[in-house]
């Protein structure tokens, strides 16, 4: 189990002053139902800067998913450069390292046409999506890989700056993909503030019954914005709410990894899939990819699963850290390969202790489910 490593709190601890009654004790943290949410706007203005740039990082990398549309890479990588901070500057080293090969991959795939089988040629567009030669889409590893790799990265460095006050709680929230509303949902409907990028996943995963991770991330975020307000005598449950806030953040994405994985197999052990099926499947299979190599050196006080796992979960997925990806053989050979899925989500169940019903309510996306 890992230990966060919240540097700026070995100070306070040793600086702990408890307040005085007649018994010496301090009185309970008051902890509000909602979210404040009074300076939200002002105090985010960096994280929705960033939020915009994956954005629009992104609706330029699905451009080629539109068959005989081609990418510019140069174009792509400006976007992933741009302004201050960058997408790129805030990304781990590790997968800045291979955003540039993706793009320029991504880039030569566009255009063309794409036929499962062994790797020939550059890829193309199969089914809506566009995949390279080896059957990955490359588009969900620079798209849901960045969750982890550049929007999770960023609140280590926030947590790790060594001064949290309230105003880095907001920002906490918004590169997180929420909004003081917490509405649960992503959608605009009925919603004001609906969720993105992981908050959205998050609400996938949470049947609504006060008890999921979408409501312990709520719940998280209010309990330490409340405990910075109140000062440093509750210096113990600001730590225990950032603990809190880092595990089931890290939760979410790994209950993520599952449902993908879920999908995958569902669609490609169909009995002669349609191209539909096999591009939908291969889909899903590449946004599970993603989001577990986007924590790929994410540091290790900051996350429970080791980059050890990883790697052993990326070899199982047919995408082993630093070789080139065999992604089309869970379309010619599933027989062999989708088990090799169903051994990722055991894999993932024993690192994080998710129950049986858990991993079974993984498989749905509950606000589809129950149309909220």
């Amino acid at each position: 189990m890992k230990s966060v490593k919240f540097m700026m709190l070995a100070l306070a601890a040793a600086t702990f002053v408890f307040s005085c009654d007649d018994n010496n004790e301090k009185e309970p943290l008051d902890i509000p139902a909602e979210y404040d949410g009074t300076n939200f706007e002002a105090n985010t203005s960096i994280e929705l800067q960033v939020r915009e740039q994956l954005t629009a990082f992104v609706n330029k990398a699905k451009e080629g998913r539109t068959p005989g549309t081609s990418v510019d890479a140069a174009e792509l990588s400006a976007l992933y450069s741009a302004g201050s901070p960058s997408l790129q500057s805030i990304t781990t080293n590790y997968y800045q390292g291979l955003v540039d090969g993706w793009i320029a991959e991504l880039s030569k795939a566009s255009g063309g046409t794409y036929t499962p089988g062994a790797p020939a040629g550059e890829g193309g567009a199969l089914g809506g999506y566009l995949f390279d030669e080896n059957g990955m889409e490359l588009e969900q590893l620079l798209d849901k890989g960045l969750y982890g790799a550049a929007m999770y990265n960023h609140a280590v460095s926030l947590i790790e700056a060594g001064s949290l006050t309230p105003a880095t709680v907001d920002r906490l929230v918004r590169i997180y993909g929420a909004h003081p509303d917490f509405p649960n949902t992503n959608n605009s409907a009925t919603a004001d503030n609906p969720d993105a990028f992981l908050a959205n996943y998050t609400a996938r995963r949470d049947k609504n019954d006060g008890q999921g991770l979408y409501t312990q991330m709520k719940t998280a975020f209010i309990t330490l914005q409340a405990a910075l307000k109140a000062g440093e005598e509750y210096s113990q449950e600001r730590d225990q709410a950032l603990q809190d806030l880092t595990d089931t953040w890290e939760k979410a994405n790994a209950a993520t990894v599952i449902n993908y994985c879920h999908q995958a197999i569902a669609r490609l052990s169909a009995t002669n899939p349609t191209e539909g099926e096999i591009a939908g499947g291969l889909h899903s299979y590449a946004e599970a990819v993603g989001f577990l190599q986007g924590w790929r050196t994410i540091p290790a006080g900051y996350k429970t699963i080791s980059d050890a796992d990883i790697d052993a979960l990326l070899a199982k997925m047919n995408a082993p850290q630093g070789q080139v990806p065999t992604s089309y053989r869970l379309v010619t050979d599933p027989g062999a390969e989708l088990p090799k899925l169903q051994e990722v989500i055991a894999d993932l169940q024993g690192i994080y202790g998710f129950t049986d019903q858990e991993i079974e309510d993984f498989k749905e996306n509950w606000v589809s489910v129950q149309g909220r």
